[in-house]
């Protein structure tokens, strides 16, 4: 069994087009079976700008390819990752 910090020391990158986009920050569970989602990660670009919301990609569970020891890869077109508030 893993913790949430094991995963949230991983840097995400999309093998698609070898964008990073951050560190896990969030996890989505189905509270029914207890599994895992999807992965919350921050928008990093947004950042600095205090007068906006908070954003983060959700990226679908099925959409991981490998977990590496500092890396997840995943695999998603920018219309399969979406920005949530």
């Amino acid at each position: 069994m893993e913790r949430f910090s094991w995963l949230a020391e991983k840097e995400v990158v999309n093998i698609c087009d070898g964008r990073r986009l951050g560190f896990v920050c969030d996890l989505e569970f189905d509270l029914s079976s207890g599994c895992i989602c999807a992965l919350l990660v921050p928008d990093c670009t947004c950042k600095w700008n205090v007068f906006t919301k908070s954003q983060q990609y959700r990226i679908p569970w099925s959409c991981i390819k490998q977990i590496g020891d500092d890396i997840i890869l995943i695999e998603v077109t920018s219309t399969e990752i979406l920005l949530v508030e």
